[in-house]
């Protein structure tokens, strides 16, 4: 099951049903099931604490992923996103209409056990995401 919904700030994500659609076909095609997921929509400030209270970082971040899987073979997890962040970053990277799917891939990726801090890792996980945004947009 994946939920959608938001802290701190007004925002309901259109097409939940395509979302979810994609979601559970990227799932699908990197071996996974879902169990219950949930995306949290929130604002700076918001993320900022969570990321300050639990992973000791006071900086802002896009996202947050707390991974709640005990099977290796199912995703399970708390996904919270800026809506502030994404906003911004799609504006100086050009990519408002696809920031929001790309981040929302990227903490299903973390899920099913992708990293992102090393060079070859991060740049895995952006081919993933940009293989999967593909899949995403094509259907539009």
């Amino acid at each position: 099951m994946i939920q959608f919904c938001s802290e701190e700030i007004a925002f309901s994500l259109p097409n939940k049903n395509k979302h979810k659609a994609w979601l559970k076909a990227v799932a699908t095609e990197e071996h996974k099931t879902i169990g219950e997921i949930s995306y949290i929509f929130c604002s700076d400030d918001y993320l900022l604490e969570i990321n300050k209270t639990y992973l000791n970082h006071d900086t802002l971040t896009d996202i947050v992923t707390f991974d709640n899987s005990e099977d290796s073979k199912k995703l399970e997890g708390d996904i919270f996103i800026s809506y502030d962040r994404i906003q911004e970053n799609g504006k100086k990277l050009g990519t408002e209409n696809s920031e929001l799917e790309r981040v929302m891939v990227h903490g299903l990726l973390h899920l099913a056990g992708y990293k992102d801090k090393k060079k070859e890792d991060k740049e895995l996980m952006t081919a993933k995401e940009d293989y999967y945004l593909a899949q995403y947009f094509k259907e539009q």
